[in-house]
């Protein structure tokens, strides 16, 4: 086997240390929660989470009603906000106030003034979040006193994607808390079938726990019931082609389009796999192994690396560069043409693969 490599040039950099989400945790661990807070990001199982902490450790069991403020952020005026933020606590030490989706970088100018004022003089008894659920969290430099204000008062807290052994680690504990075990291989296999969104996967979970008869989870009892992400189905796609399996690929094609997924996005999705298959093929004729792919694509698990070597085996450079060239040709047919029947084209899209592979 071929030793491990890696690139000092062009390696992806790693994801910054999230500190705001590290002092978060420690902060409630030590009970010195902070006084205001911004909770932003794509894993909104994390999101919720921390919240439902923050409520438990501020206020006391049946003063809620009380001391607990959740708001929705259209329309609010930031009097309001203040209003309910100085209201003394009752029958408990702090207030909490938990304000969704209020986009603070597009207030009239008035209210902004305002949200300076407040986020100088937040009351140490309170503690606000400001939570961006469907609105994207964008700061907007431009408006530095405002960004000041923020820097200086909020912690700003981004509550990402967890990835590799942190996630493959979740996902065994969920399944010990109901009972089951699952080993590394198959919680990797898990997370590549049904994404790595952890308010997906603890749903995944509990279909796969209760469908299980047995101590331990195989990747067959994931297969029966767990529902695939495009990317896993996409994959499989792929693969059916390359094996020259074409009633399978053709199969998961019509399930896909039955489901109603939009042809641009099955398409976008089978166009970058077949990417990452040329890499590896390349990888594979020029002597690299999983270890230098899983760098250029910034993979988590050796898994995923395994698989698109596997498939690239299966093909040469040649087919690989002209099946991308293909997917890019229809994509652009799709965005400029008017009247194109995608899901027709996706299957003659497929037949065409089929066919270079002969």
């Amino acid at each position: 086997m071929a030793a491990k490599t890696t690139s000092t040039n062009g390696r992806k950099k790693e994801k910054k240390e999230n500190r705001a989400f590290l002092k978060l945790k420690a902060d409630i661990s030590a009970g010195t929660i902070g006084t205001a807070y911004i909770f932003y990001g794509e894993e909104s199982y994390l999101r919720e989470y921390y919240l439902g902490r923050l409520k438990k450790q501020l206020i006391p069991a049946g003063c809620e009603d009380f001391n607990c403020h959740i708001v929705e952020g259209k329309g609010l005026d930031i009097q309001e906000l203040a209003d309910m933020a100085e209201a003394m606590p009752m029958m408990a030490e702090r207030t909490y106030v938990e304000v969704t989706d209020l986009d603070l970088f597009k207030l009239p100018g008035d209210q902004r003034e305002k949200l300076i004022a407040f986020l100088e003089d937040v009351p140490p008894y309170c503690c606000v979040v400001f939570v961006y659920n469907t609105v994207k969290y964008k700061p907007d430099r431009t408006m530095k006193k405002l960004c000041r204000a923020l820097e200086a008062h909020v912690e700003a807290v981004e509550f990402q994607l967890t990835e590799g052994a942190a996630l493959t680690g979740w996902v065994s504990r969920h399944f010990r808390e109901q009972g089951k075990e699952i080993d590394r291989q198959t919680a990797e296999y898990l997370v590549f079938l049904c994404g790595n969104h952890m308010t997906g996967l603890v749903q995944e979970i509990a279909k796969i726990a209760t469908y299980v008869r047995g101590p331990a989870v195989t990747q067959k009892d994931i297969d029966d019931v767990a529902s695939p992400v495009l990317s896993a189905e996409v994959f499989k796609l792929s693969d059916a082609v390359l094996r020259e399996d074409y009633d399978k690929a053709a199969s998961i094609l019509g399930d896909l389009l039955k489901a109603q997924t939009e042809p641009i996005r099955i398409l976008g999705a089978l166009g970058n796999q077949l990417r990452r298959i040329w890499t590896a093929r390349i990888g594979l004729d020029s002597g690299r192994d999983k270890y230098w792919l899983m760098d250029l694509w910034d993979m988590k698990y050796e898994s995923q690396a395994s698989r698109l070597m596997s498939a690239a085996r299966r093909a040469d450079a040649e087919w690989c560069a002209g099946a991308v060239k293909m997917c890019q040709a229809l994509d652009r047919r799709m965005k400029s043409q008017r009247g194109v029947d995608s899901g027709e084209e996706l299957k003659l899209l497929l037949a065409r693969l089929g066919a270079s592979r002969r």
